[in-house]
């Protein structure tokens, strides 16, 4: 479980093909600190489990189901990415419950910037957009954010420079694919009345 409160980015070292899946190696620096093996990790959003360690670097073994749903296939050595680790229990809960597991993708469709902020408006999949709520909380990219605006068309999110500065968001610019994880309790929600046929 996570709290969407990025910790830091870490850069693509390699990310090697393996059949039908892939082997992702990131540097992570410092928050490379007490991370173990079988440990899971927030990578942009993703749950990944640490299957090898060098010092600093973190081996991640991505599925093909992983790849269908995300942008790694896409992603290159130097590309950088969200990290948070995993929640410990007794942490403060700053963010909401995210569960790491990737919805679907988002597309930046119009970037508009306010000052220091930046207003973005992204395209969703409707089953996805369904799920979303005025002030609801989303997951971009393992950012957990809130959303301002959401229709079956779109949905929009007000950035402030923080997490402009801190994350990989300030980079993305119109055309790009995020990943997106909506609020599980919307899931349950959803789950719960729609009609059942017996």
């Amino acid at each position: 479980m996570f709290t969407g409160l990025v910790e830091g980015t870490a850069t693509i070292v390699s990310a090697d093909r393996d059949g039908p899946g892939m082997r992702l190696k990131l540097e992570l620096g410092e928050l490379a600190e007490g991370v173990k093996l079988g440990d899971s990790i927030s990578v942009a959003g993703c749950c990944l489990t640490v299957v090898e360690i060098e010092t600093t670097r973190c081996t991640f073994e991505l599925g093909s189901e992983t790849l269908s749903k995300t942008t790694f296939s896409t992603r290159v050595p130097g590309d950088r990415l969200n990290v948070e680790r995993s929640l410990r229990v007794g942490d403060r809960m700053g963010g909401h419950f995210v569960t790491g597991h990737i919805d679907g993708l988002g597309r930046l469709v119009r970037r508009r910037e306010e000052g220091e902020w930046s207003h973005f408006h992204f395209e969703a999949p409707l089953g996805l957009l369904r799920q979303m709520v005025d002030k609801g909380s989303i997951t971009i990219d393992g950012v957990s954010l809130t959303v301002v605006q959401a229709d079956d068309r779109e949905f929009s999110i007000a950035l402030i420079p923080h997490t402009l500065e801190v994350t990989t968001l300030g980079t993305i610019q119109p055309g790009q694919s995020v990943h997106l994880e909506t609020d599980i309790l919307a899931k349950y929600i959803q789950r719960a009345i729609a009609p059942r046929h017996t």
